[in-house]
């Protein structure tokens, strides 16, 4: 296990190294700048301007100085935000986008989980027809669209919750169904395909052949060993919900990360989109870890497997 960990490791912190570079080198080769969008500015006041925030040094030096504050956790001021810091513009997003995101994802799993297995339970049976075509309909609408016709149908004409704006719980009900849609689609498929998968395996044959009861069998035999790939799924899925609110952020006015970014890139704001890339890239990376962890705990045949293949790679002498 503490190999495993270590492999994991090692390749989390590369990942990391590797995304910060390729994020801070495209964006110096975009052509322009935060302050060549304002008017009528001289010339001595941008040359001013790039000596405050370290422009006009060369370009290595730059890079050091970004690697630096990543690795101090300090991720420079703002250029277009006066007085504010990217460290700052997280806090106030974060928790803006955590909420709506933790909400989704309880949604998800509650929702998806429970479409998924009872397709499976009702398998060949017009129940599992009604659901995979209502999962059907979740991924083919767009997230945009969707959330145009919450808010008309339950907002503008029912008047069952408020339109727009993050004040209340009420106003993050429209947003959680929007942002939850697609993400309970995929989890009911893919538990539905596990577990039917699993119960095509002879050790379940072998419990039900024992006379043990089906709900017994479902829930000690042929859930469990079904949750692998579904776990797998939740540490992206996580991500997604907390970072992927682009634009249900921009449709309902919430003051999450997602409206920063969409903010920050009009305005060629570099220190903000370098930051929010890095945060997004980590809490990514640091989610998919955690779900590798929890998947070698599920399942010790991973531990296994990874160190088999390990001594297939060996170089023989």
């Amino acid at each position: 296990m503490v190999r495993f960990l270590l492999k994991k490791l090692f390749i989390f912190i590369v990942a990391m190294f590797s995304i910060s570079t390729i994020t801070f080198f495209i964006l110096k080769a975009i052509p322009g700048d935060p302050f060549a969008q304002a008017e009528n500015l001289p010339e001595e006041v941008l040359k001013s301007l790039y000596a405050h925030y370290g422009l006009d040094k060369p370009i290595l030096v730059q890079y050091l100085q970004y690697l630096k504050g990543i690795i101090t956790l300090d991720l420079g001021p703002s250029y277009v935000y006066q007085g504010r810091t990217v460290n700052q513009i997280l806090k106030d997003g974060l928790p803006v986008s955590a909420i709506l995101g933790l909400e989704s994802f309880i949604v998800v799993v509650l929702f998806g989980g429970l479409l998924g297995s009872f397709a499976a339970i009702e398998k060949n049976k017009w129940q599992e027809s009604v659901i995979v075509i209502f999962t059907s309909i979740l991924v083919s609408i767009p997230n945009f669209v969707l959330a145009s016709l919450l808010q008309y149908f339950l907002a503008m004409k029912l008047h069952i919750l408020p339109i727009a704006r993050f004040d209340s719980f009420l106003h993050t009900i429209l947003p959680t169904m929007t942002l939850s849609a697609l993400p309970i689609a995929f989890i009911s498929r893919l538990i539905r395909n596990s577990l039917l998968e699993t119960d095509k395996k002879d050790y379940i044959q072998t419990a039900i052949a024992k006379g043990l009861s089906p709900g017994r069998v479902f829930f000690y035999h042929t859930l469990k060993n079904s949750l692998i790939p579904v776990v797998a799924y939740l540490g992206p899925l996580l991500t997604y919900l907390i970072t992927g609110s682009f634009v249900i952020e921009k449709v309902f006015a919430i003051p999450g990360m997602g409206m920063w970014m969409i903010q920050s890139i009009l305005a060629r704001d570099y220190t903000v989109i370098m930051g929010l890339t890095i945060f997004y890239s980590f809490l990514l990376l640091s989610l998919n870890l955690a779900t590798d962890i929890a998947c070698a705990f599920l399942d010790p045949r991973i531990l296994l497997f990874d160190k088999k293949r390990e001594m297939l790679n060996e170089p023989t002498i």
